[in-house]
């Protein structure tokens, strides 16, 4: 069993920051679950393009107010607390911040936390190594 409080996560290297947010990663690619689990912020006023092109993720807002755009299709979705979007079509996408956005993130292949976008906004799926042998 694993127990972790945000608190714990806040100034360690699973607290990474970026220009337009900050994400606390709770579980990793090392706990071997097959997932990853994050509580990400993104800041008032700010616009994230993203595309995950070698992950699934599935995001659920908890705080705040933004707007999703599928910028395949043009589409807008607003975003507010009990708001969930899944992801499921490696969707380019657009995520503005019109206040502070507090979500919780899943992600399938797990993330290892040593991702940056790229200038695609794609995550690179990175492996550990493993831990049997």
């Amino acid at each position: 069993m694993i127990v972790r409080t945000l608190d714990e996560i806040v100034g360690t290297d699973r607290d990474v920051e970026a220009p337009t947010f900050k994400s606390r990663r709770l579980v990793l690619a090392q706990e071997q679950v097959g997932f990853s689990l994050h509580d990400t912020v993104l800041f008032a006023g700010s616009e994230t393009n993203m595309w995950y092109a070698n992950h699934i993720e599935a995001v659920y807002c908890i705080e705040g107010t933004g707007e999703l755009v599928n910028d395949e299709t043009g589409e807008k979705h607003p975003v507010a607390p009990g708001t969930m979007y899944l992801l499921d079509g490696h969707e380019h996408h657009t995520l503005r911040a019109l206040t502070q956005l507090r979500m919780v993130c899943v992600f399938n292949p797990a993330l290892t936390g040593r991702e940056v976008h790229d200038e695609n906004g794609v995550y690179p799926l990175l492996t550990e190594p493993s831990s049997q042998g």
